[in-house]
Parts: structure tokens; C-alpha cells; sequence
């Protein structure tokens, strides 16, 4: 009957996504959980998910034919089971991982 899991899972889902772009990732517009960060191409997504896993945060990314050419991911899932420092600490290593494999 109650609604706090479900509150929580919004608030967390808003909150990761307006820091992730606050960071410099495009992110797919919407309020879903499913984060998609987009990178185009796949050299690059897949490069982050390789500097990530060394930070200890685990990605897969994703690129054609699985998505359409031009559009390769990074798809990230928030949960309402994550705290605001897991949060934190996920767009803290998306941040170094950026500056890493030198994207802008």
C-alpha cells in the first residue's frame, strides 16, 4: 500500500540523470530508471565501460545491430535499493572515466 519504494526510485532516477549530464553525458531524455548514456559510436562506449570496470562499476555497452549505427550506449538500470552515495559514486567514476579516455 505504500508508495515509498516506488517514490524513491523517481527520486533516485532524476537525481542520476541530471548528474550525469551535469558531467557532459548525453543522456536519452525521459523519467524511465533504464539511464541510457549515449556515446554514437561503439569505440567509445566501449571504452568507458573498460575504464569503469577498473573503478569498480560494471557496464556493458551497447552498439549495432543491437542498437541502430550512431547510437551506441552505455545502459545504466537505478534502482530504489541504490543510496545517494552509490549514485554519487557511479557519476564520480563516470567523470574520471570521461576525462581518462579523453572525451569533452
Amino acid at each position: 500500500q505504500s508508495t515509498e519504494l516506488r517514490d524513491k526510485l523517481m527520486e533516485n532516477t532524476r537525481y542520476f540523470r541530471e548528474k550525469i549530464a551535469e558531467i557532459g553525458l548525453d543522456v536519452l531524455p525521459g523519467e524511465h530508471p533504464i539511464v541510457p548514456v549515449m556515446f554514437g559510436e561503439a569505440q567509445p562506449a566501449v571504452n568507458m565501460a573498460n575504464a569503469l570496470l577498473e573503478k569498480g562499476v560494471y557496464v556493458i555497452p551497447f552498439s549495432f545491430p543491437v542498437v541502430p549505427k550512431g547510437k551506441a550506449r552505455i545502459r545504466t538500470q537505478v534502482s530504489a535499493a541504490h543510496s545517494k552515495e552509490d549514485l554519487d559514486f557511479a557519476v564520480e567514476k563516470f567523470a574520471e572515466a570521461k576525462a581518462e579516455i579523453g572525451l569533452s
